[in-house]
């Protein structure tokens, strides 16, 4: 019997461990994820180079957005040099940009104290009745006192 009453009381201790989950509402938490592709211009620099060439022929000269060229005949020798122009080009660019947006809501339940009067019990009913009927008794019979010593005189 005392092992019995002993692995009840282990079994209470047991049961009587556990956590209460606190109910203070619903929440939610909403993530939403919005994708942008940005498309912009970059500049690219184009550097700066020069050649030369000697050749035995005759006057030459290019020239284009990029570069110029010029040939130059002295003495039956043909001298060249191409130069490159500082041009900054614009090129496309696309980006994407993440944008991570999260609504938490809670339901909060807040408490609202309200005053009641509490109802009168039947022995307050009973003494506010016999009270107004005392007031009118002693009116009445102060009027019937009041009016008996008047006649009399």
């Amino acid at each position: 019997m005392r092992q019995f009453l002993t692995y009840i009381l282990l079994l209470m201790v047991a049961v009587s461990c556990a956590v209460a989950k606190p109910v203070a509402g619903n929440n939610t938490v909403e993530v939403r994820y919005v994708t942008e592709t940005v498309h912009d211009t970059a500049v690219v620099e184009l550097p700066v180079v020069i050649e030369h060439n000697v050749t035995l022929d005759t006057v030459s000269q290019l020239e284009n957005a990029y570069a110029k060229s010029e040939a130059v005949v002295s003495a039956g020798v043909l001298r060249h040099s191409l130069q490159t122009k500082p041009v900054k080009l614009p090129v496309s660019v696309e980006k994407k940009i993440i944008y991570r947006d999260s609504i938490r809501t809670q339901e909060i339940v807040v408490p609202e104290t309200v005053e009641v009067e509490k109802p009168l019990t039947f022995w307050q009913r009973v003494k506010l009745k016999i009270g107004g009927l005392a007031i009118v008794m002693t009116l009445l019979f102060g009027l019937y006192v009041s009016l008996k010593i008047y006649l009399n005189h």
